[in-house]
């Protein structure tokens, strides 16, 4: 595998990770500002300061817009980013193929399946606010659980089979999602289910984030621990059981990780497109292949990516809002588009 940057220079892994960050940190205060309403920085300083001290913003109008309503969505958006930019290079090693993205598996049009249940049909109603976000990623679990046996039914994890049974798996969840919402009586339903099939964050709220920052951080952890196996792994299987990586074990387990990753993020924002195919490539052309500087990368520049994503939703036609999977399609295609383009980049994979 290789993934040369002009000349094979490399940019060194840590500065580029603090300058990511402050970047991160700087855009979420100034995207607090930006929206429908558009507020003055200095205010929303202001409320940052009184809130972080314990305290509530002096101004209410200012405290409502920022601390209830724009720093959930931003603080998901970052985690949402972060998550599916890591799935997504996770995925494409684990089927080593570069248009793998993190819903491959039938992940998200599992979770569309439980989202339209519940939009349409009402299905855990009782749960309140967390009725959809339950529904999608019963969903999204079940999709997996279904993927995975079959896979394993056909003789195993192979990223052959992994791919095919995925996409067809997609298209069958996809034709039940599309028959419930054809049967729906409500055009509002119908709308509603069409716009979370393309992302949103308008929903987020504080009490969904901390289980959302535990699955991302475990995740994490996990994929960071088996960075050199997944180095091996990139460079196929017959090349990782060389090295002693025990390869039906790992593939197992990158493929649980990565979904239950998935099935969560899903939950709480929706189908995304373009995050965790995109970022995955441009940390691979900044740092090089190895997963331990790949991964924090793209984590951190998957947040940064979907940060300013959520504020061009929320601004290009304020006060309406845009699904999010519309402008990242719109930013990311013409991005993977030149990656596909550049001389000194390639991505080899395929086979088992």
């Amino acid at each position: 595998m290789s993934h040369d940057r002009p000349g094979g220079r490399r940019v060194p892994t840590g500065p580029l990770l603090v300058s990511l960050a402050v970047l991160t940190l700087v855009s979420a205060v100034v995207s607090l500002a930006l929206g429908s309403e558009p507020l003055e920085v200095s205010g929303v300083v202001d409320v940052l300061r009184a809130r972080l001290s314990g305290g509530v913003g002096a101004d209410p109008t200012y405290d409502t817009i920022v601390w209830e309503l724009r720093a959930p969505r931003i603080i998901m958006g970052m985690v949402v980013g972060a998550g599916l930019a890591m799935a997504g290079a996770c995925m494409q090693t684990l089927v080593r193929n570069p248009l793998a993205d993190p819903y491959l598996l039938g992940v998200s049009a599992g979770a569309g399946v439980g989202a339209t249940l519940v939009i349409v049909l009402g299905v855990f109603s009782g749960l309140g606010i967390w009725a959809l976000s339950f529904g999608a990623l019963g969903g999204a679990l079940a999709a997996t659980a279904l993927v995975f046996g079959i896979s394993m039914w056909q003789g195993g994890i192979t990223p052959l089979r992994l791919v095919l049974t995925g996409v067809v798996m997609s298209a069958a969840f996809s034709s039940v999602s599309s028959f419930l919402v054809f049967f729906s009586a409500d055009p509002r339903a119908t709308q509603s289910v069409l716009f979370w099939l393309l992302g949103s964050l308008s929903g987020s709220v504080w009490d969904q984030i901390l289980p959302s920052v535990i699955v991302v951080a475990v995740a994490m952890v996990i994929l960071l621990a088996l960075h050199s196996w997944l180095d091996a792994l990139a460079a196929g299987a017959d090349v990782a059981s060389a090295l002693g990586v025990p390869v039906k074990t790992l593939r197992i387990g990158l493929f649980v990780v990565t979904s239950v990753l998935v099935g969560v993020l899903v939950a709480v924002s929706g189908g995304i497109g373009f995050v965790g195919l995109v970022v995955p490539h441009l940390a691979r052309i900044l740092v090089g292949a190895l997963h331990r500087n790949v991964l924090p990368v793209a984590a951190v520049g998957g947040a940064l990516f979907m940060l300013w994503v959520d504020v061009a939703a929320r601004v290009i036609v304020r006060p309406q809002e845009i699904p999010l999977s519309v402008v990242t399609g719109l930013v990311g295609a013409p991005i993977f588009l030149f990656l596909l383009g550049r001389r000194h980049y390639s991505y080899s994979g395929g086979g088992e």
